[in-house]
């Protein structure tokens, strides 16, 4: 018998025994199906994690964090300067690995209102223009401050969409999309004024799901609440997502110059750091001194956070070095400092990934390996119903070999038709789960998952099928003819 035709015995056996051959497949098409939507939901978790870390700077982010006094230290903590204006200049002039130097000064209890509308804004951050290229910003509207802005400590801001919601209404709730580009808000009872708005960040599954939204036909409106757009963000709300969040925190952004910030929030409320030399005003990553500054006689203030860039990601520990010996050059030897770097982030997402792939791996193997046993009971039910069969077919001339074959190409068949069937069942289960748990990273099918799926679908169709396989090649001629 030859290989076609042994398919075909295959096919027929299988349709002679619909509804047996369709119990046996269940456990196939589950596995794989399972395989293939644990693979799908990875995969899009994974996109969601990176373009969340994108999003926040990248992998040439490290962030600059003041830390406690080495207990071997303690005897110097009154030197002690925290994170100032001299480390930023020290790092621009003698840490050539790093391409970017961004200070950062935040304050808390801050309100802008604008009329009876107020919102407290998750990032009120007051820095350098380039703050925006660092932190992956983009100006949809308007401009970002300049540096005369910030040495002549003027009071003008750059929003983000959700604090523009708050303040003068969503697109979903006016109707057309507000740009309030030259208008004036209050913050702490200071007047800004609106220089310049961020675009709407959101994942891609949000602009998917906003698109659709807004190409389908107008229908009765519940409130602008339900919005999953440009509206959907509050000035008090949160959210659980987890690569969500990063967007959600970018749109709740206000920017104002590093000299503004100081004077008009950090030194009029007392909260300077100590230090004795000038405040270096509003520096590109290539100046280094002030001159006619607003704050040029102020002291030193302590920086929030100090943010650099990596010139080469392949260099991270020599640029860190670098950053670490000019930085205990301005701290006078006192290591009141630590350098925290997005690969920490990084390697937690591969690590949360290869987790959630091996354990989803492990229950769809359980599946393919119940389907595996359900073909080889099949197959050992048939071998007894063709007992007779068998031994005609060797009475006649058919070799062992042939028996073996066959048994197993019927083995596989059902294998395969039953992994093709488990990957249509996939692409509705995907569906399935979306329509019914959406979420913000959109489960993605991949021609890797699914190779990887049917291909397993066919060794356990091959596997299963080896024993019955033996078995029936085994079977004596002249017994086989007298069994009833």
């Amino acid at each position: 018998m030859n290989f076609f035709n042994a398919i075909a015995v295959g096919l027929k056996e299988i349709w002679a025994n619909k509804f047996r051959s369709l119990l046996t497949m269940l456990g196939i098409i589950l596995g794989v199906a399972s395989l293939v939507a644990m693979s799908a939901l990875v995969k899009g978790m994974e996109n969601g994690m990176k373009e969340a870390l994108i999003a926040i700077g990248g992998l040439e982010k490290v962030r600059v964090e003041e830390q406690d006094i080495p207990v071997w230290q303690q005897h110097m903590a009154d030197q002690a300067v925290g994170t100032t204006m001299s480390d930023v200049h020290a790092l621009l002039h003698s840490a050539p690995l790093i391409t970017m130097v961004v200070p950062e000064m935040r304050t808390r209890n801050i309100t802008m209102t604008r009329g009876a509308k107020s919102i407290s804004p998750w990032n009120f951050i007051g820095t350098w223009p380039n703050a925006v290229e660092l932190n992956q910003h983009v100006v949809a509207h308007g401009r970002v401050f300049n540096e005369i802005d910030d040495e002549l400590a003027r009071n003008v801001c750059v929003i983000g969409t959700a604090v523009r919601n708050a303040l003068f209404g969503s697109p979903e709730q006016i109707g057309r999309e507000i740009i309030p580009i030259g208008e004036f808000v209050n913050i702490n009872s200071q007047r800004f004024k609106i220089i310049g708005m961020f675009e709407h960040y959101e994942s891609e599954q949000d602009k998917k799901v906003r698109e659709l939204e807004k190409n389908k036909p107008q229908e009765s409106k519940a409130g602008p609440e339900r919005s999953k757009g440009y509206g959907s963000m509050s000035s008090k709300g949160s959210s659980s997502r987890s690569g969500g969040f990063v967007f959600d925190l970018k749109n709740n952004t206000v920017y104002i110059p590093l000299n503004t910030m100081w004077l008009r929030f950090r030194a009029a409320t007392g909260t300077s750091g100590s230090g004795s030399s000038s405040y270096g005003g509003s520096r590109s990553s290539s100046s280094s001194s002030t001159s006619g500054s607003t704050a040029e006689f102020l002291p030193d203030p302590r920086l929030s956070t100090l943010s650099i860039k990596i010139a080469d990601i392949d260099k991270m520990d020599e640029a860190l070095q670098q950053a670490k010996n000019v930085m205990l050059h301005t701290h006078k030897g006192i290591e009141d400092f630590s350098f925290r770097t997005q690969e920490n982030w990084s390697e937690n997402i591969t690590s949360a990934i290869s987790n959630a792939r091996m354990s989803g791996g492990i229950i769809s193997a359980i599946s393919l390996l119940v389907g595996g046993i359900g073909i080889m009971n099949i197959m050992l039910a048939s071998i007894t119903e063709r007992v007779r069969e068998i031994g005609i077919r060797k009475a006649i001339g058919a070799t062992s070999f042939d028996i073996f074959t066959q048994i197993l190409v019927e083995s596989v068949v059902i294998a395969i038709i039953g992994g093709l069937a488990g990957l249509v069942t996939s692409d509705m289960l995907v569906k399935l789960l979306i329509a019914m748990s959406p979420t913000e990273n959109t489960p993605m099918i991949t021609a890797e998952s699914m190779m990887l799926a049917f291909g397993f679908s066919v060794a356990v169709g091959v596997i299963a099928g080896l024993f019955p396989a033996f078995k029936a090649a085994k079977l004596n001629p002249i017994q086989a003819l007298r069994y009833e």
